[in-house]
C-alpha cells in the first residue's frame, strides 16, 4: 500500500487511507446492488438500540457534562492545551464562527421552526395538552436541551481529549492519539489504526446525514421559490453542485476557506434572526428570550435524567416512539460527529487554558443556539396559535404551521416565513444558508479527515483532501437515495446504528482523559514528553 501511496503522490498513512475509502466503496456498492436489505437491516438495528440502549445514551451525555463542567472548574482547568507560553491562533469571533458553523449550523436552519412546532402540537409528555402554553413552554424546554449544553458536550469532551494529548503529549493529530493513557505505543499499531479508520467512517456518515437534511431544506426552498420538483433526482443534483463548491473550498484550505465561509455564513444567520425579532413581534420576543433562560435552567436537570419509563403505561402506543425518533436520535447522531468537530475543535484552539476551552465551547454556542430557537420557535408558535383564545381568534389561519411541519419538515422554514414582509427575498437568504452551511460542514469535515489519515494538522496535498470532499457528497447521495420518499426516518435509522460503538468510544476517552490528567498532576509531565511505558 505504501507504493500505491507514493505512487497516487499521496502524503497519508496508507494503510488508515486505504482501508477507510476501501470500506466506504464496499457500502456504496452494496447500496447500488442491494439498497432494500441493507434499509431494513438498519431499521431493524435502530429498532433494538432505542428499545434497548436509549438509557445509556441519555445517561452517557449527561455524565459528559458533568465530568466536562468538573474539569474546567478543577485544578486541571489552568493546563494550557500547548505549551506553558501559547497564544491562541484565533480571535474569539473567528473561532467561535469557525466551531459553530463547521457543527450545528444546519441543524439550526433545518429544526429552528420545525421542533418547537412539532413539540408544541405532540407534546412529548402525554398530559400535556397540545397548543397550550404549558406545550410551549415544553416545546421550548426539550428543543434547547436537544441543541443545547448536552450537543456541545459531545463536541467538548472530544475535543478536549484530541487537543490534550495532542498538543501537551506531542502526539499524531489522529483519532487513536486520545487513547495512550489507556493503551500507549500500541496506538501506532493495529489497534490504533482500527481506531482512526472507524473514526473516519463515522465522520464520514454523521456529515452524509447533515448533507442530507440540508439537501432536503434547499430543495424545499426551490421548490417554493422556482417551482423545481421534490425528487431524489433534485436532491442528487443539488448535492453535486454543492459538493463542488466545498471542493473549491477545500483547495483554498482552512484559514481562505473555511474560516472565509464561516465568516460569511454567521454574519448572514445573525441577520436572518434580527430580521425575524425586527420584523415580529419585537416586545414578545425580548421577553421571550429571557424567559426561554429561565426554562432551560429549570428544566434541564429533569430533562437530562428523563426516560420516560413509565411510557408502556401512558402511551397509547407505548415504548420509546418519542425520545428514540429526537433525544436519542439527536445524541446518536451528534456522536459521529464528534472525532469530526473534536479534532477540528482542537485544531483551531491550541494556546488557550482547558477552562477557557472547556467554558467557551460549551457556553458560547449553547447561548446563541438558546436566542435562536427563542426568536423563531416562540415566533413560530405565536403564529401557530397559543392557548385556544389566541387560536380562536386566528380562526383559519391557527395550526398552519404545524400542519406544514406534519407535511413537510424541511419545509416549516418556508412556510414560516410567508408570515413576514419579503418573504420570497428571506427564502432566497435562506436557501443560501443551508447551502454555505453545508459546504463549510463539508469542506471542514474533508479536512478533518485528511487530518486523521495523515496525523498532521498541514493539510495533505489538494487531490487527497478533495477525494474525501466528493467522497462525502457520493454517500450523502446514496442516502438520500436509500432513504428515498422515507426521508428522515431512513437517516434516522443509519445515523443510530452507526452512532452506537462511537458513543462507546466517547466514553473510553472520558476515562483516557481522566488518566491523563491525573498522571500529568501526579508525576508533572513535560510538555511535549508522554509519559513512560512504566508510568501509565
Amino acid at each position: 500500500m505504501e507504493a500505491l501511496a507514493r505512487k497516487l503522490g499521496l502524503k497519508t498513512d496508507p494503510t488508515i487511507f486505504f482501508v477507510s475509502a476501501g470500506i466506504m466503496v464496499v457500502f456504496l456498492i452494496a447500496l447500488l446492488i442491494a439498497p432494500e436489505p441493507i434499509g431494513d437491516a438498519f431499521g431493524a438495528g435502530r429498532a433494538w438500540i432505542v428499545t434497548n440502549l436509549g438509557w445509556f445514551f441519555i445517561f452517557g451525555v449527561t455524565t459528559w457534562v458533568a465530568f466536562l463542567l468538573w474539569v474546567a472548574l478543577s485544578r486541571f482547568g489552568t493546563i494550557r492545551l500547548g505549551g506553558n507560553d501559547a497564544k491562541p491562533d484565533y480571535g474569539n469571533i473567528s473561532w467561535f464562527t469557525m466551531l459553530f458553523a463547521g457543527g450545528i449550523g444546519t441543524v439550526l436552519m433545518f429544526w429552528g421552526v420545525a421542533e418547537p412546532i412539532s413539540h408544541f402540537s405532540t407534546p412529548p409528555r402525554p398530559e400535556v395538552v397540545p397548543f397550550s402554553p404549558e406545550a410551549a413552554d415544553d416545546a421550548m424546554g426539550f428543543a434547547i436541551y436537544h441543541l443545547g449544553l448536552h450537543t456541545w458536550a459531545i463536541f467538548t469532551l472530544p475535543g478536549l481529549a484530541f487537543a490534550y494529548f495532542i498538543y501537551r503529549y506531542d502526539l499524531p493529530m489522529r483519532f487513536s492519539s486520545v487513547f495512550y493513557s489507556l493503551i500507549g505505543d500500541r496506538i501506532y499499531g493495529p489497534v490504533g489504526k482500527t481506531l482512526d479508520v472507524f473514526a473516519i467512517l463515522g465522520t464520514l456518515f454523521g456529515v452524509a446525514v447533515s448533507i442530507g437534511l440540508g439537501t432536503q431544506q434547499i430543495n424545499a426552498g426551490l421548490t417554493e421559490l422556482l417551482g423545481v420538483s421534490d425528487s431524489v433526482t433534485t436532491k442528487v443534483i443539488i448535492i453535486a453542485v454543492l459538493t463542488t463548491v466545498a471542493v473549491a473550498s477545500i483547495t483554498a484550505g482552512l484559514d481562505a476557506g473555511v474560516k472565509l465561509l464561516s465568516n460569511i455564513n454567521i454574519g448572514m444567520a445573525v441577520a436572518l434572526m434580527l430580521f425575524v425579532l425586527v420584523t415580529g413581534s419585537t416586545v414578545f420576543l425580548l421577553r421571550s428570550i429571557i424567559e426561554t433562560f429561565g426554562i432551560y435552567i429549570s428544566n434541564i436537570v429533569p430533562m437530562a435524567f428523563w426516560n420516560d419509563a413509565l411510557a408502556e403505561y401512558t402511551h397509547e402506543e407505548g415504548g420509546w416512539g418519542w425520545q428514540g425518533s429526537w433525544t436519542v436520535f439527536y445524541w446518536a447522531w451528534t456522536v459521529t460527529w464528534s472525532p469530526f468537530i473534536g479534532i477540528f475543535v482542537a485544531r483551531i484552539s491550541r494556546g488557550r487554558t482547558i477552562r477557557e476551552f472547556v467554558l467557551g465551547v460549551l457556553f458560547a454556542p449553547s447561548i446563541f443556539t438558546l436566542i435562536w430557537f427563542a426568536i423563531f420557535g416562540w415566533s413560530a408558535m405565536q403564529i401557530d396559535g397559543i392557548g385556544e383564545e389566541a387560536r380562536a381568534a386566528l380562526g383559519a389561519q391557527a395550526g398552519q404551521l404545524s400542519a406544514a411541519v406534519a407535511d413537510s419538515v424541511p419545509l416549516a422554514m418556508f412556510a414560516f416565513f410567508e408570515h413576514f414582509p419579503f418573504a420570497t427575498l428571506i427564502k432566497g437568504l435562506a436557501v443560501v444558508i443551508v447551502a454555505i452551511f453545508f459546504a463549510t460542514s463539508s469542506d471542514s469535515a474533508s479536512l478533518v479527515v485528511d487530518m486523521l489519515c495523515t496525523g498532521e494538522a498541514d493539510p495533505g496535498p489538494v487531490h487527497q483532501r478533495m477525494f474525501w470532499g466528493i467522497s462525502e457528497g457520493v454517500l450523502a447521495a446514496m442516502l438520500i437515495v436509500l432513504a428515498g420518499e422515507a426521508g428522515l426516518t431512513a437517516l434516522q435509522q443509519v445515523i443510530t446504528v452507526v452512532g452506537l460503538p462511537m458513543f462507546i468510544l466517547v466514553f473510553g476517552m472520558m476515562f483516557a482523559l481522566m488518566r491523563g490528567l491525573a498522571q500529568e498532576d501526579l508525576s508533572n509531565v513535560a510538555v511535549g514528553k508522554p509519559p513512560r511505558a512504566d508510568q501509565l
